[in-house]
């Protein structure tokens, strides 16, 4: 720099490479917008259709808070049931039984695939037009929850037909019923192989929105990555973002299906486990192809439940599912699958415990953050840092484990 503040270039101009960086960033801003906006369910619960009705969603909280009251009545049988902090044990308890009186159930998905069978025509017809009351029973007394919605069967075991006439024909009852499609719908597609079948979702999606006169783009699903091709295709490649493109902006989240995909690479039966190795795998490339997408990742479900209502069938039950639910939130997976009342208190007392524990720590961090000091221990966050540390905060409010009272005013830049 000279005397007068004078910058000497080589260069004459960048202008034709700014130009081109600045159309390559938003290329990759529209590929990666970042994550998904709006508040991520901890769980979704499958339901069998035949078993669905207007008070199922409450009768799981009941029933999980009379397993939750008759074996942990207290803080200290609650935190040795769940392996719990002493520390934390109490608060922990008091919420989550606060939640199963208030919110048992984030998401509720209505099962016409595994957890349903294959039936005959009329049997499966039939149960469309009971699940159709039932949501609409529940809609009208603000019964159903957050996030609710179907599961139709693959179109890659020959039930296509079948999946495309359960949908149609529910959501066309439902719009006969109540004249508009209820607010957090969405379709669960499972046993996704290849990226040419979501592109034929997607456009029977488009001629159904059509058909029904619901606005473009409303009906946006969710797949189940279940079978090693939707990990990597045949020349080697993640197969997700292709599938991600096929699916022409209405993929709201990727579940993976544990039992499917650890049975088809041959694992033993007591080896197809939520907490395998190798569904570390894929779950970690479900992330890395995902990331910055906007498209949510669930894990999948544990298969164990009690047999019958004695406190070692209930324990044991909840040591593994809480056991898994820890796994899952270590490996970043912040929602999963639940099959049965008593998977809810190891759910929300293993999420809970985890956004309680060390959570007076994290606070201070992202206040030192936001007065410009040094954050607990003498630590400085990034502001990458800071921004996982307010998501921290942000899923434990939204599922009721915090006040909204913790969050900041803005979030780091």
């Amino acid at each position: 720099m000279g005397d007068h503040g004078v910058v000497n270039l080589s260069v004459s101009s960048f202008d034709d490479l700014s130009a081109r960086i600045a159309a390559a960033r938003a290329e990759h801003g529209e590929r990666r917008p970042g994550p998904a906006d709006g508040r991520q369910p901890v769980h979704t619960v499958y339901v069998p259709a035949d078993r669905f009705s207007r008070s199922t969603p409450a009768d799981f909280g009941a029933e999980a808070l009379r397993l939750l009251n008759t074996h942990t009545p207290g803080a200290g049988s609650f935190g040795a049931a769940f392996g719990l902090d002493p520390e934390v044990a109490g608060l922990v308890r008091e919420r989550v039984a606060a939640k199963l009186s208030s919110e048992p159930v984030e998401d509720v998905r209505i099962d016409f695939e595994d957890g349903y069978g294959v039936r005959p025509d009329e049997e499966e017809d039939a149960h469309i037009a009971q699940v159709v009351e039932a949501v609409a029973a529940a809609y009208q007394v603000k019964g159903l929850p957050h996030y609710w919605g179907l599961r139709v069967k693959s179109f890659a075991d020959g039930d296509h037909d079948r999946a495309m006439r359960t949908l149609d024909g529910f959501l066309t009852a439902l719009r006969d019923r109540l004249g508009r499609l209820p607010g957090g719908f969405t379709i669960t597609f499972p046993k996704v192989v290849t990226a040419g079948q979501v592109a034929l979702f997607t456009e029977y999606l488009e001629r159904l929105e059509t058909a029904l006169g619901l606005p473009s783009g409303i009906l946006r699903f969710e797949i189940q990555v279940e079978t090693p091709e939707a990990v990597i295709d045949e020349e080697g490649r993640a197969t997700l973002p292709s599938i991600l493109s096929a699916a022409a902006g209405r993929l709201t989240a990727a579940h993976f299906g544990v039992f499917d995909y650890t049975a088809a690479l041959g694992l033993p039966p007591e080896e197809q486990r939520l907490d395998h190795p190798a569904c570390d795998f894929a779950r970690h490339v479900m992330q890395v192809a995902l990331a910055g997408t906007g498209v949510r990742l669930s894990d999948g479900s544990t298969n164990v439940i009690p047999r019958n209502d004695g406190p070692d069938e209930v324990n044991a039950a909840w040591s593994v599912h809480a056991a898994h639910v820890r796994h899952s939130l270590r490996h970043g997976y912040y929602q999963g699958w639940d099959l049965h009342p008593a998977h809810l208190p190891s759910r929300y007392a293993a999420v809970y415990a985890f956004h309680l524990t060390g959570v007076d720590d994290v606070i201070g961090r992202v206040r030192a953050w936001y007065e410009q000091a040094g954050g607990a221990g003498g630590v400085l966050d990034e502001p990458a840092t800071v921004k996982a540390l307010v998501a921290r905060l942000r899923r434990a409010v939204d599922c009721g484990a915090l006040d909204e009272s913790v969050l900041p005013a803005s979030a780091p830049g």
